[in-house]
């Protein structure tokens, strides 16, 4: 059994329980044929780059799911019976092995001593005039 996702494109022009009717449809397909659907994920209307069939905007829905190989072959008949969907598209999902490394545990860095009194405001006051004045070049640098 492979891993597929099809993202179909609705007409807007069809009324709410139109397009409800049309996705259970489309998901009692997959369910019919022993499929396994994993995720139903419906992002509504949205604005297409381009205009299809003189439609500006489609309603968009994503099916991902698990099945064999005639599931998205049947969808994608049905999708071509109904004038309804705009574009449809089945992609089909590598499985991958979670390949993420664990970090190696980096030990806490060690602490540093700060220099205290006299000695740590002088080495401050150095440090402030190298960086502030850059064109300061030192004798091993000449």
């Amino acid at each position: 059994m492979g891993q597929y996702e099809t993202a179909f494109l609705i007409s807007p022009t069809l009324e709410e329980e139109e397009t409800e009717k049309i996705i259970t449809q489309m998901a009692g397909v997959i369910s019919k044929m022993k499929g396994k659907m994993i995720k139903e994920d419906r992002w509504g209307k949205r604005r297409l780059a381009y205009k299809i069939k003189k439609h500006e905007e489609a309603f968009y829905v994503f099916f991902h799911y698990e099945g064999d190989s005639a599931i998205p072959n049947e969808l994608e008949r049905r999708f071509k019976q109904l004038e309804a969907i705009l574009r449809f598209l089945t992609v089909k999902k590598e499985k991958k092995e979670n390949v993420r490394k664990k970090k190696k545990e980096v030990s806490p860095p060690e602490e540093v001593q700060e220099p205290s009194g006299e000695e740590g405001k002088v080495e401050e006051e150095e440090l402030a005039q190298e960086v502030l004045s850059p064109e300061k070049k030192t004798e091993e640098e000449e």
